[in-house]
């Protein structure tokens, strides 16, 4: 089977159909892209807010076993913004260097970088990645963190993913 990969599109407007996702499919094209081994994809379009993204994580995590979930959406500084807070509430542990890796690839692009909130986090053998929502900084910033994903996944017994080394070259010591 492979891996398993949870998308989740956190958007009150996305949920609602008033507007197309885009940023959800940019993700997954992005995997498709990059990854080689087997995975499938679970993907999810929510509305923002704490109960909604945690329930969501949990079932995503706990029911599903689900060993990477990539988010999109909620990590801005407006009062619907509250990816952060949910994952606050769910996460055993937080990876915030890939946060700031992805501010700081996206200041380079934007300045209005500085106000996302993303981050990563760990739940029982799940990581959690949060994206921004804009389409365009999705490939930015999977770009930047994910060359340490697949060995994030090793140490925490997750699925094991594979990419195809001339799209994304992943990071292994090669003692392990």
């Amino acid at each position: 089977m492979g891996v398993k990969i949870g998308v989740i599109t956190i958007s009150d407007r996305a949920s609602k159909g008033i507007y197309e996702d885009k940023s959800g499919p940019a993700i997954k094209d992005w995997l498709k892209k990059t990854i080689s081994s087997e995975y499938e994809i679970e993907y999810r379009i929510i509305e923002d807010g704490v109960e909604s993204v945690s329930q969501s994580l949990i079932e995503l995590c706990d029911k599903n076993g689900v060993d990477l979930i990539l988010t999109t959406g909620g990590t801005g500084p407006s009062p619907r913004d509250l990816t952060p807070e949910a994952m606050a509430i769910v996460a055993q542990k937080e990876l915030p260097g890939f946060g700031e890796l992805m501010r700081q690839v996206s200041l380079l692009e934007v300045p209005t970088a500085i106000l996302s909130r993303q981050s990563a986090y760990i739940r029982g053998k799940s990581l959690i990645i949060n994206l921004p929502g804009k389409p365009a900084s999705i490939g930015t910033c999977l770009n930047a963190v994910f060359p340490a994903v697949p060995f994030c996944l090793d140490l925490i017994e997750a699925g094991r993913i594979e990419t195809h080394d001339e799209v994304l070259k992943s990071f292994r010591p090669k003692n392990k």
